[in-house]
């Protein structure tokens, strides 16, 4: 399987499908979310989508944040790994990714330290997201196969 393969399989089990915009569950407002966890410009309360948009943006921003995070990781990457870094990124952000202890582990050649991190991300609005340590559990088990 590709990174971006598991990349969007990541995605698609962890952001599920919704075609009405919807409030950011950690902060109850922005950022507002749709289709398979798409947010920016023009989301918003009452902004509604068709199928083919949410899957088309999820293929664009999927593969925005492969690129984003392909151009920080300077050690070879397995698919899975790549697609688990991508998983994260898109939920995290490119930024808190680039900036990220998992990221200087990795790169430093410490894979087994990288795979510990992602569970410290799983937090929303300051608390602890059940859903989130769930969704991190499932990136570090495709990051180490």
């Amino acid at each position: 399987m590709s990174a971006l393969a598991h990349a969007v399989a990541l995605v698609k089990r962890w952001e599920g499908c919704e075609l009405e915009a919807y409030p950011d569950p950690g902060t109850g407002g922005a950022p507002w979310t749709i289709g398979w966890g798409a947010t920016g410009p023009g989301i918003a309360k009452g902004v509604r989508w068709t199928q083919a948009q949410a899957d088309d943006r999820l293929a664009q921003d999927v593969s925005r944040f492969l690129k984003g995070v392909q151009s920080v990781v300077k050690k070879p990457a397995s698919d899975a790994q790549m697609g688990a870094m991508t998983s994260l990124a898109y939920n995290i952000g490119a930024k808190a990714f680039a900036n990220s202890t998992l990221l200087r582990k990795f790169n430093a050649g410490d894979v087994a330290g990288a795979a510990a991190e992602f569970t410290r991300w799983n937090r929303a609005g300051g608390r602890v997201m059940k859903g989130l340590t769930t969704r991190r559990l499932d990136e570090q088990r495709v990051f180490r196969s």
